[in-house]
């Protein structure tokens, strides 16, 4: 039950991951869907608003139009028909009258009777269209008596106005009869353009929203046509960056997608090419190195016998070597076994180059190993050794003792005496289950110098161009490097702020669990990159 529910767990945080990592390799394609939208929008707006303006203006001004030619007409044929002073009785019945019409709109009419006194008419009744509900501008407008001129030839006019009552749009208009009677005012309810006007409004704006649904689907479309060969290109790039040099993409089409394509697949292949001539070259070089150590070993292993015999012969009393030529003698002793060590370490190299260099693991106390190394080399009187016994570690002697040889005979040549070494335990993550050992090597000389300090593991790098030729072989501290990572180790080099160089060499204690462990989780990353 419990491996089911991590399995699911798992599962679904796989799947969270690949929903993220959609949107975030997708980012161009939501700016694309945006910008899509917007350009839609604006357009699908601007187009709307224009289409409801036009619309509003023409429903309103041909409504108007007809109300007010309507009203007008009613004004000069039945209000022009009353008498000057007219009684109650006959503007009422006029006002009646005039809202028969074809348009349907309120009147009131408003006169002097013959008494003198105002009079009202309203086909609206009592209760209905009062001179309360005009405007005050309006009927001051209308009252107003304009000059006549030759442009205006009547002394007042018809005015209108657009009024809103409890959310209902109205056309108020009013004039008065010329040559003096009544003055009439009109009232018109433009609710049904209203309700058809907000009915255009919904359409328009439905409208608009499935232009903006179909502007994104048409840009997701566009976006998955023109990224899909991008994101196929992305995912060849980075095969690419993984070595797989014999990656290649599809090419279909003539546009620039396609000649981008092509593109890659030269370049790949260009790359591909140089890589495999590079590596050919390398091989044989490498084959050469190691067949020219090879062979050099048999005519070094006579001449070295030859120089142990002249070397004694040096070293005997009495010995059969001419004083003139003894500077000579130990000149080839010293170059042979110069050139023995020389041959050695390239094998050695070789070895490291092509793969085949292999532990033989023992358990070994440190402080017997170090020793052990600093008493074969006679380096007693010269080193001081701080370890404590009892620390174990499961390495390769022979290679822990060419580590320890080339560092604290670098120590010695290029640094100053006495040479400390010391060894502790180290359990900090990531040294392994075992934890690790760390050993310092410190020397008391002038230090390494900042420049060299990034070059000092580099084959055959000379610290003094000026100074090409040395005793070593300029490889000793690169096969050191080598010996420790093949551990799984680390070596750094630096100054103590003490004065003189430090060289760290970090192991594993237990070489052969990290192995096992590093085996262990390639093998459950791959199970979980298949599941």
């Amino acid at each position: 039950m419990t491996q089911e529910h991590d399995g699911e767990t798992r599962g679904w945080s796989a799947a969270r991951k690949g929903v993220w990592s959609r949107l975030r390799f997708t980012s161009l394609r939501l700016r694309l869907v945006v910008v899509f939208g917007l350009v839609a929008l604006t357009a699908a707006v601007s187009a709307s608003g224009i289409a409801y303006w036009l619309n509003r203006e023409s429903v309103l001004t041909r409504t108007q139009d007809a109300v007010l030619r309507d009203f007008e007409q009613e004004m000069r044929n039945r209000a022009g028909a009353l008498p000057k002073r007219p009684t109650q009785d006959e503007l009422q019945r006029t006002a009646g009258q005039m809202a028969n019409s074809s348009q349907r709109f309120t009147v009131l009419l408003v006169a002097e009777n013959p008494d003198g006194r105002t009079v009202y008419g309203s086909s609206g009744g009592l209760n209905g269209f009062s001179l309360r509900d005009v405007p005050v501008s309006l009927r001051e407008a209308v009252t107003e008596r304009q000059k006549i001129t030759s442009n205006n030839k009547y002394p007042h006019h018809l005015y209108w106005q657009r009024i809103v009552d409890d959310d209902t749009p109205y056309l108020v208009a009013g004039t008065r009869v010329i040559g003096g009677g009544p003055t009439g005012y009109m009232l018109k309810s433009l609710e049904p353009e209203a309700k058809d006007l907000n009915s255009l409004a919904w359409s328009l704006g439905i409208a608009t929203g499935l232009a903006l649904i179909g502007a994104a689907l048409l840009a997701h479309a566009a976006a998955t046509t023109v990224l899909k060969p991008v994101q196929r290109l992305g995912v060849a790039a980075r095969r690419l960056g993984e070595g797989k040099l014999d990656t290649r993409l599809r090419v279909s089409g003539t546009d620039e997608l396609a000649d981008l394509s092509r593109t890659f697949n030269k370049a790949a292949e260009a790359l591909e090419k140089r890589v495999a001539d590079m590596a050919g070259r390398d091989e044989a070089s490498r084959r050469f190195v190691a067949d020219m150590s090879h062979e050099l070993r048999t005519p070094l292993t006579a001449i070295t016998a030859v120089t142990e015999v002249l070397e004694e012969e040096l070293d005997s009393e009495g010995g059969g070597i001419d004083p003139m030529i003894e500077p000579a003698v130990r000149l080839v002793v010293s170059e042979t076994r110069r050139l023995n060590d020389l041959v050695e370490n390239l094998m050695e190299v070789t070895r490291f180059d092509a793969g085949t260099a292999r532990l033989v693991l023992d358990d070994v106390d440190m402080s017997d190993q170090i020793t052990a190394c600093i008493d074969a080399r006679a380096w007693l009187d010269a080193v001081d050794l701080d370890a404590e016994r009892g620390i174990h570690a499961r390495i390769d002697p022979r290679r822990l003792d060419v580590i320890l040889a080339n560092l604290i005979g670098n120590a010695l040549k290029h640094g100053g005496s006495p040479v400390r070494v010391s060894v502790r335990e180290d359990g900090a993550e990531g040294a392994g289950d075992g934890g690790a050992v760390v050993i310092e090597v410190r020397d008391h000389g002038p230090g390494i110098p900042e420049e060299v300090l990034p070059h000092v593991f580099d084959r055959f790098y000379k610290a003094s161009a000026s100074r090409p030729r040395s005793e070593g072989s300029g490889l000793g501290l690169s096969i050191a490097l080598e010996n420790a990572h093949i551990h799984g180790g680390e070596i750094t080099a630096a100054n103590s702020p003490e004065g003189g160089a430090v060289f760290t060499l970090r192991l594993p204690r237990d070489v052969s669990a990290r192995s096992a462990s590093e085996k262990d989780g390639e093998t459950g990353d791959e199970g979980a990159e298949g599941a």
